[in-house]
């Protein structure tokens, strides 16, 4: 996957680097602060597309903005717009940025809007998300098959949002199909640690006996996972998180972590490649004609997700990311 990630920002970068004289183009780049690992390594990577187009087209600016709430969010795509930038990566806190994403399309800014989305259809020239239905699918027969479809789940959900409903429906549906299967309880933990540690802490004090824990996010997992340590009971036998923090493939690639064997892609380069996709867009650009046949650049995109085991887990691993 992070050879994936590379070529294709790497052929992006290629298909847009500027003859000298080019009209110059200025993108607004809004996203989430690093309130957790996985948004921490996806503020790594904007911060690392930012570098990379400042040396392959220097008539492209880019301008970072990262922010601590969806209210802020709001604030600075409007700044923005007030500066008059042609394209804008909005990476949203929730749906509620849909109205001024809808205006920044409507006001002729060249939109891509990443990963969580916005509530209304069209308001955008391209969506770029992972596959959250497949996420959760792959991670959760997984799961069954180690537990030999028998065994009780707790689910640990993230916050609140379109992405963590089509995840949690999509577990369901694989312990549906799996009769000794049964999911006991689920509660939010906000892609947070510690609010997911304070969760489990509940579910142990509840639950006499719990097989498994699924979180779909490695943040998460790492809280469940510590409330578990420390409580000293011995019955779950499997954590499951998700999105490849580098310490949890690690533990994967090292068969290092007794109840830690397996994980699921979900790439934050999600918003490197954005920023890729924004800048030829913006400038009418597409992708290369004559090998892949594309008239047009895609409206949505959608990249998969790859179950992480011990057998692949070092394609996984990136030793330059922070978390």
């Amino acid at each position: 996957m992070k050879k994936c990630a590379a070529l294709l920002i790497a052929l992006l970068l290629t298909l847009a680097v500027a003859p000298a004289g080019e009209k110059s183009y200025y993108v607004g780049v809004s996203m989430p602060s690093a309130t957790h690992g996985w948004m921490g390594n996806a503020n790594w990577w904007a911060n690392r597309a930012k570098e990379d187009w400042a040396k392959k087209a220097p008539n492209v600016e880019i301008e970072l903005k990262f922010s601590g709430t969806v209210t802020q969010q709001v604030a600075d795509i409007e700044d923005l717009l007030v500066k008059g930038i042609d394209a804008l990566v909005v990476f949203p806190h929730d749906t509620s940025v849909t109205n001024i994403v809808e205006r920044a399309y409507n006001d002729g800014v060249y939109t891509v809007v990443l990963d969580r989305g916005v509530s209304k259809e069209g308001v955008y020239d391209i969506w770029l998300t992972n596959d959250d239905e497949y996420y959760t699918l792959k991670g959760m027969e997984w799961l069954c098959k180690q537990l030999n479809y028998q065994g009780d789940v707790i689910l640990i959900t993230g916050t609140p949002s379109p992405i963590d409903t089509v995840r949690t429906a999509s577990i369901k549906s694989v312990a549906d199909k799996y009769p000794g299967i049964r999911i006991l309880d689920q509660q939010p933990g906000d892609w947070n640690l510690q609010k997911s540690l304070s969760v489990m802490e509940n579910f142990l004090q509840k639950y006499p006996k719990i097989d498994a824990v699924y979180t779909a996010d490695d943040d998460m997992m790492l809280g469940a996972l510590q409330a578990f340590e420390e409580s000293g009971r011995d019955d779950v036998k499997y954590f499951l998180g998700g999105g490849c923090l580098k310490k949890v493939i690690e533990w994967i690639m090292n068969d290092s972590h007794p109840l830690v064997k397996a994980d699921s892609t979900y790439p934050n380069s999600v918003v490197a490649a954005g920023i890729s996709y924004a800048v030829l867009g913006v400038q009418g650009k597409k992708l290369n004609d004559d090998i892949y046949q594309v008239k047009a650049m895609p409206r949505r995109i959608i990249n998969p997700s790859e179950l992480v085991t011990r057998e692949n887990a070092s394609e996984f691993y990136i030793p330059d990311a922070p978390f």
